[in-house]
């Protein structure tokens, strides 16, 4: 007799802190695709819900959703506590929380699946033989954005053709390989933790130690875009944290004092070539009165300042949090 296969164990990991109402939406959607994905048993798919808040905030949210149903949707949801503040942190508890599994997909708490995310992921993994997956993420906006907003294109993110390698990617839709992760001995790195750039940088690492990465196009999850982050402050600010974090990222993977060097010129001259360039582009927009200029010109002219500062060593800490938050 042919013995039977063992199921694989797959953990969908959500990072949160105080979103509890993101959670009540989110977590029925996740164990409907767990369960779907589990259907016919060659996979076993647990939720892990990460709470990130020193309170434990979701802790009670969480157990009301996980106890509604479970039996029916053959997906479990699992609540893990870690009070150490910072996405790395959580990517890491998530990592530690799944010795015996060997696939963990990452998603934000306000994002959302499409239909056939999970599955999209995990079909490619298997057809591809990938150490990780990244998937497409789609906006959506809480109210209509400004003409200047839409023209900047600030919350439009990459679209690929499905097998597509690619060298890093955010975790925000992201399956990793755990096998391949312990092999290579790999940690989201602590130095990131409040600054973002974790993900990039941890998917730097496993490309530079010979895994690679493969694009789905249609294992979407949609972000939801919350008003208040639709002003040009908030989307130039992060501009400039995206450009600051490329050349921390930069400076970590570089193996040797030279190579550090060289680094830190390479992210200087290519941050003032865009400081100028955007900013030209920005003032002809403005001449011409088109928001597409003056919104892209602008984006690339923040992003090129946080490199260069980045490069000159001053760093930015994102998701700092304010001291009653973090007691």
């Amino acid at each position: 007799m042919i013995p039977a296969r063992e199921p694989i164990r797959v953990t969908v990991a959500i990072a949160t802190f105080r979103r509890n109402e993101h959670l009540t939406e989110l977590i029925p959607l996740l164990r409907a695709q767990g369960g779907e994905l589990g259907a016919d048993g060659r996979y076993v798919v647990r939720v892990l819900i990460i709470d990130n808040d020193p309170q434990g905030g979701a802790r009670e949210v969480v157990a009301t959703l996980a106890a509604s149903g479970e039996a029916a949707l053959g997906c479990p949801v699992v609540y893990c506590h870690e009070p150490t503040p910072g996405l790395t942190a959580v990517r890491n508890r998530a990592l530690a929380e799944s010795p015996d599994q060997r696939l963990v997909a990452f998603m934000d708490d306000d994002g959302r699946p499409a239909a056939g995310w999970l599955a999209g992921l995990v079909s490619t993994w298997a057809d591809t033989g990938a150490e990780a997956v990244a998937g497409r993420v789609l906006e959506e906006y809480e109210s209509e954005p400004s003409r200047w907003i839409r023209a900047g294109g600030f919350f439009t993110r990459r679209s690929l053709t499905t097998g597509t390698v690619v060298a890093a990617a955010p975790a925000g839709n992201l399956l990793l390989d755990l096998d391949a992760v312990r092999a290579h001995g790999l940690r989201f790195d602590p130095r990131f933790g409040l600054t973002g750039g974790e993900d990039t940088l941890f998917t730097t690492q496993l490309t530079a130690a010979g895994g690679r990465i493969v694009w789905c196009e249609q294992a979407a999850v949609v972000d939801l875009v919350p008003t208040d982050r639709m002003t040009p402050r908030w989307v130039l600010a992060r501009a400039w944290s995206h450009g600051n974090t490329a050349a921390l990222v930069r400076r970590a993977m570089a193996g040797s004092t030279r190579q550090a060097l060289a680094g830190r010129v390479s992210c200087a001259a290519g941050g003032i070539v865009r400081v100028v360039v955007g900013g030209a582009r920005a003032a002809i927009g403005f001449v011409l009165r088109s928001p597409h200029h003056q919104a892209r010109g602008l984006r690339v002219a923040s992003r090129g300042a946080g490199l260069t500062a980045g490069a000159l060593g001053h760093v930015v800490r994102e998701y700092e949090r304010a001291p009653e938050a973090v007691r």
